[in-house]
């Protein structure tokens, strides 16, 4: 039998291409070689836990216990990550944001407000002492 039968009887043999003869006079090292490389788009990158930005705010930033949560939810992006769940690593990885933002936000807020309360309390200050040097206070008769 030939080549071709054989490639025929075989189970799944139709997913193959038909065997084709060289012509005459050509011999294989005239033909010219091409390799097929199958290209594949890179996988999409992990999500971000922004675990280390939830342990500074946790650490040093932590109002009204938004840092802790953060850390809390970064946690759980990077478990989720690791159990490759990447849409529950990108919610909990978002929310961990969210929370260092909201935390970083209000920090901001309440340093502004110390100053401007510290900068207040010494004008005040500033003020009652000149008051005091301009006009001194009556003593009596001496």
């Amino acid at each position: 039998p030939s080549r071709a039968a054989m490639e025929r009887s075989r189970p799944g043999a139709s997913a193959l291409p038909p065997y084709e003869a060289l012509a005459e006079g050509v011999d294989m090292e005239g033909l010219a070689r091409s390799t097929i490389v199958p290209v594949e788009p890179p996988p999409p990158p992990p999500p971000r836990d922004h675990l280390a930005w939830s342990l500074c705010t946790a650490l040093y930033a932590n109002v009204c216990c938004l840092g802790f949560m953060a850390l809390v939810f970064s946690i759980k992006s990077r478990d989720r990550k690791l159990l490759r769940d990447y849409s529950g690593a990108l919610s909990y990885g978002s929310t961990a944001k969210y929370l260092n933002i909201t935390a970083l936000l209000l920090n901001i807020f309440f340093v502004i407000l110390l100053i401007a309360l510290v900068a207040s309390g010494t004008i005040t200050m500033v003020n009652i002492f000149n008051r005091q040097q301009n006009h001194p206070s009556y003593v009596g008769p001496t």
